[in-house]
C-alpha cells in the first residue's frame, strides 16, 4: 500500500508540472482550465500525502541504511525530509495563493475546497505563487537527484535499490 501511493504522488507531482508549465505556455482559456486541473492535482497530492505521512508513522519501513556510506545515508534522509516539506507545503502555498485572490479551489467539478480565512490581498497571492512556483522548480531537480540516485545504485552498487522502491520490485542485492 505505502510504495503503491508513493508512486501514485510521484506520477501525480510530474503530471501536475507539466500542467502547471502548459498552462502558461497556452492560450488563456485553455490555461484557465489547465490551471484549475491543476490547483485539484495539487490538492489531491496534499490529500494523499498527508496519508502516505499517517501510514508512515503508524507503520515504520526498515530501512536497509547498513550498506550505506555515512554521506548517502545524510543525503537520503535530506532528500527525503525535503520531499514530504514540498508535497505538504507546495500545495498549502498554492491554496494560500489563490486564498489571496478569495478564490476557493474547484476540485474537478465535483465540489470546491473554500478559500483559506486570510483576506484579499492580490499582491501577496502573487508573491505566494511565486514562491510556489520557485520551490515547484526545485522539486523537479530534487525527483532527478532522486532518480540519479537510484539508478547509481541499481548500476554502480548493484545493491537492489531500485527494486525496492518499485511496487512490484523483487529486492535483490
Amino acid at each position: 500500500m505505502a510504495m503503491l501511493l508513493h508512486w501514485v504522488i510521484a506520477i501525480a507531482v510530474i503530471v501536475n508540472w507539466r500542467l502547471a508549465e502548459s498552462a502558461h505556455d497556452g492560450p488563456r482559456e485553455a490555461g484557465a482550465s489547465l490551471m484549475a486541473t491543476h490547483k485539484a492535482i495539487g490538492m489531491t497530492i496534499l490529500a494523499l500525502t498527508l496519508v502516505r505521512l499517517a501510514w508512515r508513522l503508524a507503520h515504520p519501513s526498515a530501512v536497509r541504511t547498513g550498506d550505506l556510506k555515512p554521506w548517502e545515508r545524510v543525503l537520503a534522509k535530506t532528500v527525503h525530509v525535503t520531499f514530504y516539506v514540498l508535497l505538504v507545503g507546495l500545495p498549502l502555498l498554492g491554496w494560500l495563493g489563490s486564498s489571496a485572490f478569495d478564490k476557493p479551489v474547484d476540485w474537478f467539478g465535483l465540489f470546491q475546497i473554500p478559500a483559506l480565512p486570510v483576506g484579499r490581498n492580490p499582491d501577496t497571492g502573487e508573491t505566494l505563487f511565486e514562491i510556489h512556483e520557485t520551490l515547484g522548480g526545485a522539486m523537479v531537480w530534487l525527483i532527478a537527484l532522486h532518480v540519479a540516485g537510484a539508478l547509481k545504485h541499481t548500476f554502480w552498487d548493484k545493491d537492489g535499490t531500485l527494486w525496492r522502491m518499485l511496487p512490484f520490485g523483487n529486492p535483490r542485492g
